[in-house]
């Protein structure tokens, strides 16, 4: 008989009571609403989008003053590609995030 993560947390939830931090079974209690954590991360991400866009914009720029240095190219390349994949990563957790927030 297997039970569900969720009905074991819902559980001991509702056995601790909405006030207490830890219960008896050493997990704590959230007192912020799914829409609430959807949110906060949502933000978290979107900043960290900006941040991975701004240095492939750097990149870009440190590409364009290399002046044809390979080593300063290389440098700047990887920068771009680098916050290529920050992005696309910062992406993922964001759908991540939300895809599993709306399953509870």
């Amino acid at each position: 008989m297997h039970q569900s993560l969720l009905s074991i947390v819902g559980a001991a939830q509702a056995k601790c009571g909405a006030g207490s931090v830890f219960c008896d079974t050493g997990l704590p209690t959230v007192g912020a609403e799914t829409s609430e954590l959807q949110t906060i991360l949502q933000i978290v991400f979107a900043i960290l989008a900006a941040v991975a866009v701004l240095v492939v914009i750097l990149g870009g720029l440190r590409f364009i003053t290399s002046q044809g240095n390979p080593q300063e190219t290389t440098k700047a390349r990887d920068t771009i590609i680098y916050a290529g994949i920050g992005l696309v990563v910062a992406l993922l957790a964001g759908a991540i995030v939300s895809f599993v927030l709306k399953g509870l």
